[in-house]
């Protein structure tokens, strides 16, 4: 028998899987009740929820656990710090037990009154007698960890025998063969369809056309029943945001309610303002899964003009490199303390779950402060707004390449007297940082498009004053819209959907479908010809240069748009446009650590892999020769010293895959 001190001895086991089960886990024995050997193990206590799913997925005998029994101390009693004291202790036991309800099973004196179904065989609720359970238990001496205690791990009755499962013969043609609910991801699409406005007779009748093609039912899922859609389409239209009439006091209510969703709430104080950190458990996943070693970008202060509180959000890239939010962060003030705060506690929240995740890149933007004072400024003439954005990319290519600083501004303020911004804080941040590709600042304007249709499209303007009615629009209906853009079976529901679910490809994506020929120089400008009528045709003034602007409706709304992307490609395809600032950074950076001394050492190994490693990834846009000879320019500047710099401005420009 294991004492006290063994059992906090024990690893602390967090496998790197999204969900885990008993066998991916090391068990210590130790005597339990009435001298059974028990199996014990500990675990992070975020992760609890990840074990009980795992074990509910079980290959040979898929079931779902439920809680049979709780029992937590109120945080305000006050205990003794015993060794063994518990802080929380939660019975899960096997949906399909501890009664049997078939016959001639034994029911507890408790449940004398349940009266049986005329078809119980076939329902969810239906108890077979089912033993296997286990017990979590949270000490006080250590919160944070839980202890697992598995009293018995197998799925059978009292008698020892299978009571479900594939080996469970009587179980033949029922839901007992597979599992008693539907599993978790196929409940999340059945309930982003009827957020999204799919009807309950289309998603059943598409549902029974996929399992008569397959030969029948195989999983549980395969079972899902009309009553059962019906229920979830009815709780939706029933669901009511106001909890009560004070906006603050629903909001209480919501987070005591969803506190999976909720990974960090603070209330107003006379020194801390209102936050809200939103993530469900698919975020957490995407975030998991997309942004490890990778980039996670922030779209900042969305719905300034029109919400309560405008939205944070937070965006990893998928393998199309489309923008996909991770998580919302709802506050009254931004650039605070606060920051610190909610971002500490993501970070605890996602290391919970895989202790190897890493962060590759943060790039933050501020659309409410940039966007609407460049908007302000513009002015309608075509030929002066060209001008000022080609004096502008020049000042930003000399700041980033260092040979420029306020002067170069004060300049282009007294040549544009109308003018008024303080480019400071612009100077230092391109000093000091790298910026973002195109590809990327397209992808992040895709997403930002998408939002607003998606959110900010009530017939009734007084509900986005409602903090309550905006965090239950985002977990629900704009969770939906995001998450059936990455399910694979969106085309089977096509032609039901609704405008507003079109997530389309982003500009850059967009740009790579226009053919060369359908691009013309002329002089100082070139034309696009439109791919929907061929008779039309969009200027892009400034060609070649990340500052060039278009007259179609995208780019005058302050976006990037597909041809003056296409512009670009070309023009450095042809090498008559300087490389773009994110590659020139990017290629800064890169040679200063190729200058770490010694020259000899691993960094410079790890830096040189890293630069053929991306270019080789480049390839499909760039060109094997270009790719070669940039690789070639990068280890040949890395062997001289501060001549490195010069070297970079005058080094190839065809090379800009981003």
């Amino acid at each position: 028998m294991l004492r006290w001190d063994e059992i906090f001895s024990l690893p602390v086991q967090s496998p790197p899987t999204l969900e885990f089960s008993a066998a991916n886990l090391v068990w210590s024995k130790v005597v339990g009740w009435r001298d059974k050997i028990d199996r014990v193990a500990r675990i992070p206590y975020p992760r609890v929820g990840d074990f009980v799913r795992g074990e509910s997925a079980n290959e040979e005998c898929p079931t779902r656990f439920h809680v049979e029994a709780r029992r937590k101390r109120p945080p305000e009693m006050h205990c003794k710090q015993k060794v063994d004291g518990i802080l929380e202790y939660i019975l899960y036991w096997c949906s399909f037990g501890p009664d049997d309800h078939r016959q001639g099973g034994i029911v507890r004196p408790s449940r004398s009154t349940y009266v049986p179904k005329k078809k119980s065989a076939g329902r969810p609720n239906t108890k077979r007698g089912c033993v296997c359970h286990f017990i979590v238990k949270r000490l006080i001496a250590d919160p944070s960890i839980a202890l697992i205690i598995y009293n018995q791990d197998k799925h059978v009755d009292k008698s020892e025998q299978p009571c479900h499962g594939p080996q469970d013969k009587k179980a033949v043609g029922t839901r007992a063969a597979f599992a008693p609910y539907i599993s978790d991801d196929f409940r999340l699409r059945v309930l982003s369809l009827l957020h999204v406005g799919v009807s309950v007779e289309t998603i059943m009748q598409r549902h029974n056309e996929f399992v008569e093609k397959q030969g029948g039912p195989r999983n549980r899922d395969d079972l899902l029943t009309h009553r059962y859609v019906r229920r979830l389409e009815r709780s939706i239209r029933r669901s009511n945001y106001e909890l009560d009439e004070d906006d603050m006091v629903s909001i209480g209510m919501w987070v005591e309610s969803h506190q999976s969703h909720v990974f960090f709430y603070e209330d107003f104080t006379d020194a801390d303002p209102f936050v809200l950190g939103i993530q469900t458990e698919w975020q957490l996943q995407q975030m998991i899964r997309f942004g490890n070693c990778s980039l996670l970008v922030c779209d900042s202060r969305f719905g300034t003009n029109k919400l309560k509180y405008p939205i944070l959000s937070l965006l990893v890239f998928d393998s199309d490199n489309k923008a996909i939010p991770v998580a919302w962060i709802l506050t009254s003030r931004f650039g605070n303390e606060s920051t610190h705060k909610w971002t500490r506690a993501l970070y605890k929240k996602v290391h919970s779950k895989d202790p190897t995740w890493k962060l590759g890149g943060f790039v933050v933007d501020d659309p409410s402060a940039d966007v609407h004072a460049i908007r302000y400024l513009s002015c309608p003439e075509t030929e002066m707004r060209s001008e000022m954005f080609k004096r502008l990319g020049q000042a930003v290519y000399s700041v980033c390449q260092g040979n420029g600083d306020m002067n170069l501004f004060e300049d282009f303020m007294e040549d544009f007297v109308d003018c008024r911004i303080s480019w400071r804080m612009w100077i230092t941040a391109l000093r000091s940082l790298p910026l973002a590709s195109q590809e990327t600042c397209a992808a992040l304007e895709c997403y930002h498009h998408q939002l607003k249709l998606r959110l900010l499209n009530e017939k009734n303007s007084e509900v986005y004053q409602r903090t309550d009615w905006l965090v239950e629009k985002l977990g629900t209906k704009v969770h939906s819209y995001f998450w059936l853009d990455e399910y694979k079976g969106k085309e089977d529901f096509a032609r039901y959907r609704k405008d507003e679910w079109m997530s389309g490809l982003t500009s850059w994506r967009r740009a790579l479908e226009i053919p060369d020929s359908d691009v013309i120089f002329e002089g100082g400008y070139a034309t696009v010809k439109s791919q929907h009528d061929q008779e039309k045709a969009h200027f892009v003034w400034n060609p070649g240069c990340e500052f060039a602007i278009c007259d179609c409706s995208w780019s005058r709304m302050g976006n990037l748009c597909k041809h003056v992307i296409k512009v670009s490609k070309i023009c450095r395809s042809k090498g008559s446009a300087k490389m773009s600032i994110s590659l020139y950074k990017y290629r800064q950076t890169l040679i200063n650590m190729l200058h770490c001394p010694p020259h000899d050492s691993l960094i410079r190994d790890h830096a040189i892999s890293l630069a053929v490693c991306l270019q080789t990834q480049l390839n499909s846009l760039i060109g094997p020769e270009s790719c070669r000879s940039e690789v070639h320019s990068i280890e040949t500047q890395s062997t001289v010293g501060d001549s490195s710099n010069s070297r970079v401005e005058k080094g190839n420009q065809r090379n800009d895959g981003w």
